[in-house]
């Protein structure tokens, strides 16, 4: 496989118009302008994003000039996609522009924004805010009512009675003329955002008289169609340590392996087909390896490995368990597990306890004993998650 067959099918979804055409430009020798946008709601970006971020990358090393688009005006809009219901809360362009510094950051840890035909930072509010009413409706006026109605998530709303803004109407709209105010060749993004981008395309074909392409990623999710990293109690986050990092990727289940492997690593393809044939835990620890390595280094991820093997596969403590100063009368129940960060309610350390998931001193508790703590327990919760107690005084 050379490197724009790779480009096209590893990690791709689907290409508009047709694989086909976009190969015969790329194999022309033209240089292609192409972005993914993001609207940083949020300061963590976690593993599904690297999907893009992977394929942002290829683009970069192929010499395409690549942008990396925060959406500060867009994401006053607030994109609809995945939404059943109308969004409550929407930010401002100051909020949206202070999340970005992170979104950079992470982003960071693979695509080059130094260096080498380094990749270009972008912020549509520097043009969408900038738009007068004539050229609003300019735009409008190359979509219909019934196109943007027909979208799925618009009629699943209508058939559970939900209400549609006309707010999120305009978003397609909005995300659609970035790809007009930046003349781009292609926009790379979530399959997900499949309906956002072919607007774009329209917008492109009718208002510049010129192609765009779109690629589409997969979404990473398990067999049952939940997105992988972004589940509530499963978010893997690039920001997260190389230890828990590993162990969250070794806590996914075995049908991630294969798509994780070929979305997320630089493993062969053919190495990554002989993964059937192998035990799913050597093939997990491979894929964990790969992903903290890209993320840290080569040397977090030999120690991130060391650590998983003892804590979780030989059942040992680690030796640097953190301590935790408490009174000498705090109990051992619920409360504690939340109060350590080790739960987020106390239903949830009520639900670990009877699971047999908390250990005292090498015990398994069905239940909380709550008894007082002693100075030097070691209090164990799930697989990776240790505190050693120091009272008080």
């Amino acid at each position: 496989m050379d490197k724009i067959e790779e480009l096209l099918t590893r990690g791709v979804d689907s290409i508009y118009p047709t694989k086909e055409e976009l190969e015969k430009v790329l194999r022309s020798g033209k240089k292609l302008k192409l972005y993914q946008g993001f609207d940083p709601t949020g300061t963590n970006l976690h593993i599904g994003h690297m999907v893009g971020f992977r394929k942002l990358r290829a683009w970069q090393d192929l010499g395409h000039h690549v942008i990396f688009l925060i959406g500060d005006g867009t994401g006053q809009a607030g994109d609809p996609s995945g939404k059943t219901k109308a969004r409550e809360k929407f930010f401002t362009r100051e909020e949206l522009r202070a999340n970005a510094v992170d979104y950079v950051k992470q982003a960071g840890k693979i695509v080059r924004f130094e260096g080498e035909n380094p990749v270009e930072i972008l912020f549509n509010g520097d043009w969408l805010n900038e738009l007068k009413l004539v050229e609003i409706l300019n735009i409008m006026d190359h979509v219909s009512f019934q196109q943007i109605l027909e979208r799925d998530l618009f009629q699943e709303r209508l058939k559970l009675g939900e209400e549609i803004k006309y707010r999120e109407f305009f978003y397609p709209l909005l995300q659609g003329y970035d790809s007009v105010a930046m003349e781009v060749d292609l926009e790379l993004g979530g399959s997900d955002q499949t309906f956002n981008m072919l607007v774009g395309r329209k917008l492109v074909k009718e208002m510049l008289k010129k192609e765009k392409f779109v690629m589409t990623t997969p979404l990473l999710t398990d067999s049952e169609g939940r997105k992988i990293g972004k589940t509530e109690g499963n978010v893997i986050a690039l920001t997260d340590n190389p230890n828990d990092l590993y162990g969250k990727i070794m806590g996914l289940p075995d049908d991630v392996i294969i798509k994780g492997s070929e979305y997320l690593t630089d493993v062969s393809i053919d190495q990554i087909r002989k993964f059937k044939q192998q035990d799913p835990l050597n093939a997990k620890k491979q894929l964990a390896f790969e992903i903290v390595k890209q993320l840290h280094s080569q040397k977090d991820a030999q120690e991130a490995e060391e650590q998983f093997e003892k804590t979780v596969q030989k059942h040992e403590i680690p030796q640097d368990v953190p301590e935790v100063e408490l009174k000498k009368e705090t109990p051992v129940n619920e409360d504690l597990l939340v109060t350590l960060g080790f739960a987020t309610s106390k239903s949830e350390a009520r639900r670990l306890f009877e699971q047999g998931g908390v250990e005292i001193d090498g015990e398994r508790m069905s239940e909380p004993p709550n008894n007082p703590v002693k100075e030097g327990m070691i209090l164990k919760v799930g697989k990776r998650k240790f505190a050693k107690i120091k009272i008080k005084g």
